[in-house]
């Protein structure tokens, strides 16, 4: 089971890799070009930039970008192992 996590969890990751860091990086250009250095125009180019607005998929980008990192916990968390049944061994007599 977790070899297929894995699987999934690689391929997911690879997919997201450029977009997400695309995010990210507008998103911190975004903050340093507003707070620091004041630049609106440049600030209007960088949201169009990080919602993808250029492209014309500002509607589905977000989403499709929140569904990969959902995607990126559920096989993360599962291959760790922190949600998998136990069995423990039942104890053979009582112990007084």
């Amino acid at each position: 089971m977790k070899r297929v996590l894995r699987k999934y969890h690689r391929l997911i990751a690879i997919s997201i890799c450029l977009p997400l860091s695309l995010t990210i990086v507008t998103g911190i250009g975004i903050t340093i070009a507003e707070q620091w250095l004041h630049q609106e125009d440049l600030v209007g180019l960088l949201i169009k930039i990080h919602t993808l607005e250029i492209l014309g998929l500002a509607q589905i980008y977000p989403f499709l970008n929140g569904l990969a990192l959902i995607g990126l916990i559920v096989t993360g968390l599962s291959m760790t192992g922190l949600f998998s049944r136990r069995d423990y061994p039942k104890s053979g007599g009582d112990r007084t």
